[in-house]
């Protein structure tokens, strides 16, 4: 417990062990599911604690938390977040109706590797960018967030990539 009453928590509590990124529908997940996920995680402990993503890597490799996760791609996500967060922040801030500071830290991570992915993985189509930010809301932020996090991720997409809106 804290000064405050509040009980603290290890990094280790807000991690998901592989075992356990497993839907409410027990249908299975799929890797790259699981490397989002992974990654939110891995944001999130950066945004806490601001370090090397090397250091972050190592941890949750040794701590067993990315089977079953795509790691080139989740190395990938980790530094290239991490390295533009200003100009991914700057990307989705004008849709907001708060300031980004003023973002629960978790979605913001989310909305960071949205964001991300609309700009860097043209091969991925936005709608499936988008319901993935959604499901990852539902999965990690607060309640109904998912809402806010989808009219931010699709205005965002409308802007990065207006052809797949152009009907």
């Amino acid at each position: 417990m804290n000064d405050k009453g509040l009980e603290k928590l290890d990094l280790a509590d807000l991690i998901k062990q592989p075992s356990e990124l497993v839907d409410d529908h027990s249908k299975p997940v799929s890797q790259r599911t699981m490397t989002r996920r992974a990654a939110v995680q891995a944001l999130y402990h950066w945004t806490l604690n601001p370090q090397d993503t090397y250091l972050i890597e190592k941890q949750f490799y040794e701590e067993g938390w990315l089977g079953g996760v795509d790691r080139v791609w989740f190395k990938d996500i980790l530094n290239k977040v991490t390295e533009n967060v200003t100009t991914l922040d700057a990307v989705y801030a004008p849709f907001l109706d708060r300031s980004v500071k003023l973002i629960n830290p978790v979605e913001r991570c989310i909305l960071r590797l949205a964001v991300y992915e609309l700009q860097d993985q043209i091969q991925v189509p936005s709608k499936v960018i988008i319901n993935e930010a959604v499901e990852l809301t539902k999965y990690f932020g607060a309640e109904d967030s998912h809402k806010y996090i989808n009219g931010v991720t699709d205005k965002v997409a409308k802007q990065v990539r207006p052809a797949e809106f152009d009907a």
